[in-house]
């Protein structure tokens, strides 16, 4: 009981691709894997300020092809390509591979990418934002770029406080079993002044239907899938009837269905 499963790792091969994709035999496997763990500690320090979202490893023979998925492709990039040959330069010397490609795609929206939304919260934590106003605002953005649904869980001193706690905001669905609901998930931390601030992500993109291409270098850049407009409007506007929900100030307001018009004396 108790035991939950990672959202992502419980969707791989069926609507999600690995971020690893490579095979060897056993003697380089645990050794490739080691340098895969390496090259995205290095790439998450290094670019720290990139919105990097995930980093995609590709091996091929004799070639190791890294793309980098992030909001801020200009930063990586840098002024006329310099700071991305800097960073592969750099690469070469930790893989010691001699060829080493680097590819950057960009987030169309990172208001539904779940670790920027956790990384942009962990940011305004750690400058002194109250926590509940950061998670507010992430969650309003989320809904309003189209997102089904959005979980925000923090746990630690929130606030500065004396015992710790877990504080959860969410709006609309995550139905985490539901296998063809495309969950997306974040783990990240703020440190702040009186200790470490634990936030956990989950943003709901919709249903997939139909088989997906599991290459996540092609799944990342996907549109919104829901068909429609959501209502912004709370009440339900039934003809004739109680309308709550619209701008009916100044108006005739028939709360009593079918009664006619008050007509003027005069």
């Amino acid at each position: 009981m108790g035991q939950k499963a990672n959202p992502i790792g419980n969707r791989l091969g069926i609507i999600r691709g690995w971020d690893s994709m490579w095979y060897s035999d056993q003697k380089q496997y645990g050794k490739n894997l080691v340098q895969d763990h390496k090259i995205r500690t290095y790439l998450n320090a290094r670019i720290n300020k990139g919105g990097v979202s995930r980093i995609v490893i590709e091996r091929t023979l004799g070639k190791l092809i890294i793309t980098i998925h992030t909001s801020k492709p200009g930063i990586i990039i840098g002024k006329g390509g310099q700071e991305v040959d800097r960073i592969k330069e750099e690469l070469k010397k930790l893989t010691a591979n001699a060829d080493v490609q680097i590819n950057i795609m960009e987030i169309r929206r990172p208001e539904l990418d779940a670790q920027i939304v956790g990384e942009t919260i962990a940011r305004q934590i750690e400058g002194r934002v109250s926590f509940k106003r950061a998670i507010k605002m992430a969650i309003a953005t989320a809904m309003r770029m189209g997102a089904e649904g959005i979980k925000i869980k923090a746990s630690g001193r929130l606030g500065g406080a004396e015992i710790a706690r877990s504080e959860e905001m969410k709006q609309g669905r995550t139905p985490l079993h539901t296998y063809r609901m495309d969950i997306d998930y974040a783990n990240v931390y703020a440190m702040t002044v009186y200790g470490k601030i634990g936030l956990k992500v989950w943003i709901c993109k919709g249903e997939v239907l139909g088989k997906r291409e599991l290459n996540p270098n092609i799944t990342s850049g996907s549109t919104d899938r829901r068909g429609g407009e959501r209502s912004e409007g709370r009440g339900d506007r039934r003809p004739g009837g109680n309308n709550r929900g619209g701008n009916n100030r100044g108006g005739n307001n028939n709360r009593g269905g079918d009664r006619a018009p008050r007509q003027n004396k005069d």
